[in-house]
């Protein structure tokens, strides 16, 4: 292996006061009325139940068997 850098890219280039300014804005560009969940509780509920059934298990194996 050499001990050249890998050059950065993306966020990773940027300081980290940049990367909290863009994190701050977050869903800020798209108007509330325009935000699904906002509108509509029940498909937020379905979305969460639904997200949870697919990450239980996670696949993992337990250790030393």
């Amino acid at each position: 292996m050499t001990d050249k850098l890998k050059s950065k890219r993306g966020f990773a280039c940027l300081t980290p006061e940049r990367r909290r300014e863009i994190a701050r804005k977050g869903g800020s560009m798209v108007p509330a009325d325009k935000r699904s969940y906002s509108q509509n509780k029940e498909l937020a509920q379905a979305s969460g139940r639904k997200g949870g059934s697919i990450s239980r298990g996670g696949g993992r194996k337990p250790k030393g068997g």
